[in-house]
């Protein structure tokens, strides 16, 4: 489990760096306005629960592969929870700025979570085919 997750902290931290060279290169072609001042921060949120989450995921899937899908649905929900409570948060103590801080959120969400998944259905493949060689 140990390398598996070094090599996909590793792709993380990749995905994280284009993700945020195109974000600094949108943040100069829109108008300032559009821009939430968090958006460095949010990378970093992002890039710490996503693979705060995997490592769980591994954890798990290394345990109990029965219920590898019960625990990904019931973190995945978890996840969701969180994340709306803090946009909820945010957006009640600094209104100037929800507007922003809740599109780019969902964007970043979108982006992580499409990554994570797809990262996991790898890890998942990979985990069948060392089971299915003699």
């Amino acid at each position: 489990m140990g390398l598996n997750y070094i090599n996909f902290v590793k792709r993380l931290m990749v995905f994280t760096v284009i993700l945020g060279a195109i974000g600094l290169g949108i943040t100069y072609l829109i108008p300032a306005e559009f821009v939430t001042p968090t958006l460095p921060f949010l990378y970093l949120f992002f890039f710490s629960a996503t693979g705060i989450i995997h490592y769980i995921l591994l954890k798990v899937a290394q345990k109990r592969t029965a219920g590898f899908i019960n625990y990904f649905m019931l973190l995945t929900f978890g996840k969701l929870m969180f994340f709306l409570t803090i946009i909820l948060v945010y957006a009640l103590v600094f209104r100037e700025d929800a507007v922003q801080f809740i599109i780019t959120f969902f964007i970043l969400y979108v982006f992580f979570t499409a990554f994570e998944i797809q990262q996991s259905l790898v890890h998942n493949r990979k985990v069948n085919l060392n089971k299915n060689q003699p």
